[in-house]
């Protein structure tokens, strides 16, 4: 992809929808419908689509591209991956604690001890909660809660992401055996403790 330096995927096309050259899109705009707003989309090949009209469907927007006006044309896109560039996206829209997920991924997660956990390869959102994805070598891909309490700072200047290994899960807890006796009489054990909220990060 020679035009665009630093590609961020933005939607995925699906099948035709009608005669008139319109197509399923899937979205990964926050706002499904602001899909157009940062510029017009480019493929992997070098091409480029201006949306012309768009509109909302049940898990997809419906979109029309310029140049596109007929099931044939519309079929032949079906898969088709668009992206933009990493410039068109408009950091002063975000809050102190908003991120846009291709900045988080190649971040190295580490604790405290600057002991490495791996680095961000991808952002999951499977209703519940984001999730990082941790790549290290030699080990199987791990899932972390993109959480305050698990994600302490990001810093992007230094590609870095500061992490509670508990919290995330990276590591176990001490052995309840080894617990004995450490939580005073008449005080709620840590089972009995509700789990502070999370707040989404992105």
């Amino acid at each position: 992809m020679a035009k665009l330096e630093n590609p961020i995927l933005m939607a995925t096309v699906g099948a035709a929808q009608g005669l008139r050259g319109e197509v399923r899109v899937r979205s990964f705009t926050e706002d499904p419908m602001a899909l157009g707003d940062y510029g017009n989309l480019h493929s992997e090949d070098g091409r480029v689509f201006e949306i012309l009209e768009i509109r909302e469907a049940k898990n997809v927007v419906i979109v029309r591209f310029r140049g596109i006006n007929d099931r044939n044309a519309a079929e032949a896109l079906n898969g088709l991956e668009l992206f933009i560039d990493r410039e068109n996206l408009p950091d002063d829209e975000l809050d102190d604690d908003e991120f846009f997920y291709a900045d988080l991924e190649g971040l190295e997660a580490v604790d405290a001890d600057g002991i490495s956990y791996g680095v961000v390869s991808s952002v999951f959102d499977f209703g519940a909660g984001d999730l990082l994805e941790l790549k290290a070598p030699n080990k199987r891909p791990t899932l972390i809660p993109f959480t305050e309490a698990a994600v302490l700072e990001i810093d992007l200047e230094n590609g870095k992401l500061l992490v509670d290994p508990i919290a995330a899960g990276l590591i176990d807890l001490p052995d309840s055996d080894d617990l004995k006796g450490e939580i005073p009489d008449g005080k709620p054990d840590a089972s009995d403790r509700k789990s502070p909220p999370k707040k989404k990060r992105d």
